[in-house]
């Protein structure tokens, strides 16, 4: 059997330089309800004021750094709220809930675990072997190069 061009034949093994994000569509494939992940890393207060149901409501959010005035989802606003308070990321959390709050606070820009250790206090090593293995938590997933 032939393999295609530009296709390897075996998966390559990610490296502590390999980036990574959240693949927002495996949590349609695999059944999970990326909404219900996200509220699930908020504070319960901000839980309480956030519907799990229904249409997302839009807020007005201040950016804090410009005073710029920008209208987004009440879910992506508590998210951005969450993400400058210190305790977002924390040592009493899980390496895999670190990495997603990581990926939050970043707008899921892709990250390797080198540049996820410097965020989240762990070592690479640690990180690379939480999210690089056969099972796929949180939808943390290498960047597709295709």
């Amino acid at each position: 059997m032939q393999v295609p061009a530009g296709k390897p034949s075996i998966a390559i093994k990610p490296t502590v330089d390999t980036p990574f994000h959240i693949d927002y569509a495996w949590f349609d494939r695999a059944g999970e309800d990326l909404r219900r992940e996200i509220l699930s890393q908020l504070t319960p207060d901000q839980r309480e004021r956030l519907p799990y149901e229904g249409e997302p409501e839009m807020v007005d959010f201040v950016d804090p750094e410009t005073g710029e005035v920008i209208t987004m989802d009440a879910i992506t606003g508590a998210v951005a709220a969450a993400a400058r308070d210190e305790s977002f990321i924390n040592p009493n959390i899980s390496v895999i809930d670190s990495v997603f709050r990581a990926f939050l606070a970043n707008d899921n820009a892709p990250m390797s675990a080198n540049e996820l250790a410097e965020r989240i206090g762990k070592p690479a090593r640690t990180i690379l072997g939480a999210i690089s293995g056969r099972q796929v938590y949180k939808g943390i997933r290498p960047v597709s190069q295709s």
